[in-house]
């Protein structure tokens, strides 16, 4: 009776052996709601997840708890990660209740897929001022039956909770951010001592950090520089950093980077690698460098699949135990590395006969010296010597599902770190994975979200598109080759006709179900994830660059209007739209014109992509003649660069080694 045995997801496959009777999300399971008359129970989570395996080990498995689940309800099995539409739309429903939410989500639906109550872990036995996953089972079957009217008030008032929630917001008049205040605002937010926002646990957030960064490298404030710098270098300094072997785990349960849950997730890498990229390339911080560089190493070590594209995750648990994997212990240290070593190590990575986390050390560099060259030499060859140590070990399970949304991520930032950090492999690795996705993952004019052994998830969500144009834009940047700009064409095309609601001018999440949602997802607001409002309307901004086409211009300007007037209301929770915002008003386009324009080219990208937007121009008669250059390229000879601000051309550099000093005169 349990049905995940065909599923693509790994972890649903994860579950296929519980004596609980799991369905799929499928029309099949709603049916047998309606004619049994049980409500449904519906699970989300993620293979990573440590919870989720905790619940899963304590009441999934056992075969009373799952008796109960079988006689009193239709269980419904979901990966937030194959399928964020249902995450949104009922952690959302779970929000309208008042809980804070996370994984495992475990909600309760009528069988028209209303939800009607829902919290997320549940423990065998009542703690944590929680009840018992078999008292809520029990009481929430009763409710059911006994009280038909109340379960009714309960999905109506949390159905008008989500349509408001997704209603998106209509400005009486444009709204223009205050860039300096709300960087102001969001600095102030941000823990002064350990970066990140204040408390814990702390997560990288990723928007907001290249917020401040964006704000603070233009306009030399060290009020907002310094919270995104010193959040990058306490990361890379803490337990949340891989120190052996590269990567970042997702979040840290305390204030101090110390102490990760251990999962790694692909997208939380991507966008930290451009981060670290442009801090390093800003700084010349050789700890910034060394953490993309791990990064990129990670990446090609632990998540690259033999199709040539990265796998969505790494679990926090191995033998069953968070954080295996990962810790030490000093004797264990002792015991193969020399005494001189292991006293040296133990110095620089914080390690102690009683560990700093539960009897083990995880490895940091938060409060302990910086070693001089000789040593850090020393130490390097220690780390590769731990990390083949490490490699005997038990490894966590690896979720091997390729989500075009999460490549997308990690492609546009391969593509840019390579020509930051001049590391041309980096930009192959970008390309073979762009190769598969545009390959193996299409879908009629659009893309799938989701492949594993074979089978695609589609269609593709509003992020599947907008991660791959950023995508194929920063591969254009990178090469010039035509068909990247092509298929960011297409795909803005495929976006803006299937995706784009006209009472809003704003992206839906998806393009529906043959399931009726409770509401239709709208979100504007960031993630882990950038949402795709606002990762597009940078996207626009970019093509409308390149094509200079007039129609483009005014379709990129139209959306960035919608997107800031829904983020009006809470600009810190919008930090993708800001951050396109910010390129709009501060971007310098820079025109590469000439046969010989490669050195001028190079140039340019190793400048922050967060500021620049690049032109190729190898026919100079191609620019619209409405353009600002337009005139002055038709004089670029072998090869010069057209610095243009809000309409504006500066005189052609053609000393590639004169492009920043020219911009910063200019602006």
């Amino acid at each position: 009776m349990n049905r995940l045995g065909a599923a693509a997801s790994p972890y649903l496959l994860q579950h296929k052996d519980n004596p609980v009777h799991w369905w799929e999300w499928s029309e099949e399971a709603f049916a047998e709601a309606k004619s049994s008359g049980r409500p449904v129970l519906l699970s989300v989570g993620y293979a990573a997840c440590h919870w989720c395996h905790v619940m899963a080990h304590e009441s999934f498995e056992d075969p009373a708890t799952a008796a109960l689940m079988n006689a009193l309800f239709v269980n419904i099995k979901v990966d937030r990660e194959e399928r964020p539409d249902i995450d949104h739309v009922y952690m959302s429903a779970l929000h309208s209740l008042g809980e804070q939410g996370g994984w495992p989500l475990t909600m309760f639906l009528t069988a028209d897929a209303q939800p009607f109550w829902g919290g997320t872990y549940f423990p065998p036995t009542a703690r944590y001022g929680r009840p018992s996953f078999i008292q809520v089972l029990q009481q929430i079957a009763a409710i059911h039956a006994q009280e038909p009217e109340r379960i009714a008030r309960n999905a109506s008032a949390i159905k008008a909770a989500l349509q408001q929630s997704e209603t998106a917001a209509r400005a009486e008049a444009q709204y223009e951010p205050g860039l300096d205040p709300i960087a102001s605002e969001i600095a102030q937010s941000f823990d002064p001592h350990h970066g990140g926002l204040r408390g814990a646990p702390k997560f990288p957030n990723p928007g907001l950090t290249e917020l401040l960064w964006r704000h603070g490298s233009r306009t030399g404030n060290a009020t907002t520089l310094l919270p995104a710098t010193r959040t990058l270098e306490r990361m890379a300094r803490g337990g949340i950093h891989d120190h052996l072997g590269g990567g970042f785990a997702r979040y840290s349960v305390d204030e101090r980077w110390l102490v990760p849950h251990f999962e790694k997730m692909l997208y939380d890498n991507a966008q930290l690698l451009g981060l670290y990229a442009l801090e390093a390339k800003r700084s010349g911080d050789p700890l910034a460098r060394s953490a993309a560089q791990g990064i990129v190493t990670w990446l090609e070590r632990d998540m690259l699949l033999r199709e040539g594209a990265f796998a969505s995750s790494l679990d926090a648990d191995s033998e069953g135990v968070e954080g295996k994997f990962y810790v030490w212990t000093a004797p264990e240290l002792a015991s193969h590395l020399a005494p001189a070593d292991a006293g040296l190590f133990a110095r620089h990575y914080d390690v102690t006969a009683h560990g700093n986390w539960e009897g083990v050390t995880i490895l940091n560099r938060l409060d302990t010296p910086d070693p001089d060259p000789a040593s850090e030499q020393q130490l390097a060859n220690i780390r590769r010597q731990l990390l083949a140590l490490r490699a005997r070990r038990v490894p966590p399970t690896r979720d091997d599902k390729i989500l075009a949304d999460w490549n997308g991520l990690v492609i546009a930032a391969l593509a840019r770190a390579s020509r930051l950090l001049a590391e041309p492999t980096w930009l192959g690795l970008a390309r073979r994975t762009y190769h598969f996705v545009t390959e193996s993952m299409r879908h009629g004019d659009g893309l799938a979200h989701s492949y594993r052994a074979g089978r695609l998830i589609a269609p593709g969500f509003a992020l599947d598109h907008a991660a791959m144009i950023d995508a194929a834009l920063a591969l254009h940047d990178a090469t010039s080759e035509q068909h990247f700009l092509d298929h960011a064409l297409r795909w803005s095309a495929h976006l803006w006709r299937h995706y784009r609601h006209a009472d809003t001018s704003l992206l839906g999440m998806t393009l529906g179900d043959s399931i009726a949602l409770p509401v239709l997802p709208r979100p504007t607001h960031d993630d882990a994830v950038p949402n795709a409002n606002g990762l597009h309307a940078g996207n626009l901004l970019r093509l409308a660059t390149k094509t200079g086409a007039s129609t483009d211009r005014a379709q990129a300007e139209q959306f960035l209007a919608a997107v800031l007037a829904a983020a009006e209301r809470a600009p810190i929770a919008h930090g993708s739209i800001l951050n396109a915002y910010d390129l709009a008003r501060h971007g310098v386009e820079i025109v590469l014109a000439g046969p010989e324009r490669e050195r001028l080219r190079e140039a340019a990208l190793a400048l922050p992509y967060t500021t620049t937007m690049i032109v190729d121009c190898p026919d100079a008669s191609a620019l619209a003649s409405d353009h600002p250059a337009a005139s002055m390229a038709r004089l670029a000879g072998s090869g010069a660069a057209f610095i243009c601000f809000a309409g504006r051309c500066l005189p052609p550099v053609t000393d590639p080694n004169q492009l920043q000093d020219a911009i910063a005169a200019g602006r």
